[in-house]
């Protein structure tokens, strides 16, 4: 399934929230299990992973009312490490989550491109304006001022093309001479000439529906005698070259795409407890279900199955609930 349909469907849904939900006997819940001396992890794991997003804003309100404190400021004077990460993660509203990993990306020294270009790239239009909203609203910042101030050459000219989310179209027409155009247009200003056009690379895979891609996905291997991605390789390189083969995977398969970065997360030595946390908690209500069918396929082994292997403690147990239950 392309990126373009992954709208929320309910067996995609891997957090459902609680059928019989009342905030303030979770809010007190999460009130004793931080007081005194020691905190019960385990009470917070058994209450914020299994319900939704709402009913954690729910929560987060009653809590405040109740004892007068602020839930998240308590969440982190108690819980420490990747474990307070994720939990924090799952209290902020999806906007305004995916919002601070863009301020986080781009804040300090250097910048992780990889997190702006998997956000910009698998978003679609109405969640792209949202997220700008919430961005401008909690850091008093434009969003597309900040990447343009904080990344430079081709990877910010598709960057601020992708953030105008203009390959929104449902209709799914597609204009099959527009196409074969497109295709023989990237074949001359890739692989047919001396160096490369990269602004028409940027153009068409920034501005055309997704439909009308994987049209110009397979004319052009016609052309060429090599995929798109292929000639992208040899073409480009770096954040460039990542961007564009994010928006091609995006195009083809987001499940996939979403599928790759958890196993990219977990694969080889350390682990990307960014990228982990990041993924797991922006799909839990929108597609976790599709993903994990998509790892095991892609794998041979299930999601769950490589967070045992590679994750431990609180922090594997929370992963483990967001993700549900792996056939």
């Amino acid at each position: 399934m392309a990126w373009w349909k992954a709208w929320v469907e309910q067996e995609g849904v891997s957090v459902k929230g609680s059928p019989h939900f009342n905030p303030d006997p979770d809010a007190e819940t999460l009130y004793k299990a931080m007081k005194g001396i020691g905190t019960n992890e385990q009470v917070i794991i058994d209450v914020l992973t299994k319900r939704s997003n709402a009913q954690r804003q729910q929560i987060a309100k009653s809590f405040k009312a109740q004892f007068g404190k602020d839930l998240i400021e308590t969440l982190k004077s108690e819980l420490s490490g990747k474990f307070e990460r994720l939990i924090i993660a799952l209290m902020y509203p999806p906007y305004r989550y995916e919002a601070k990993e863009l301020y986080d990306a781009m804040k300090g020294i250097g910048t992780k491109e990889g997190v702006i270009i998997e956000i910009l790239a698998s978003r679609t239009k109405n969640q792209l304006r949202e997220i700008m909203k919430a961005y401008e609203e909690d850091y008093g910042s434009n969003l597309e001022e900040d990447i343009k101030a904080d990344t430079s050459g081709y990877l910010e000219r598709i960057l601020v093309c992708l953030l105008q989310g203009s390959r929104d179209d449902l209709s799914g027409y597609v204009d099959p001479g527009l196409a074969l155009q497109d295709a023989q247009d990237l074949y001359a200003a890739g692989e047919k000439i001396c160096g490369t056009d990269e602004m028409k690379f940027i153009t068409i895979l920034c501005t055309r529906s997704a439909t009308h891609l994987m049209r110009v996905f397979e004319e052009y291997e016609k052309i060429a005698n090599k995929s798109i991605e292929d000639s992208i390789k040899s073409e480009t390189h770096g954040s460039l070259e990542e961007a564009m083969l994010t928006v091609v995977k995006c195009t083809r398969n987001l499940h996939s795409y979403f599928a790759e970065r958890l196993h990219y997360a977990m694969k080889g030595a350390g682990t990307l407890d960014g990228t982990l946390i990041r993924n797991i908690v922006s799909r839990s209500e929108i597609d976790l279900n599709l993903i994990k069918n998509q790892f095991k396929k892609m794998y041979g082994k299930t999601l769950s199955t490589m967070i045992m292997e590679d994750t431990s403690g609180d922090y594997k147990n929370a992963l483990l609930n967001l993700v549900g239950s792996d056939l």
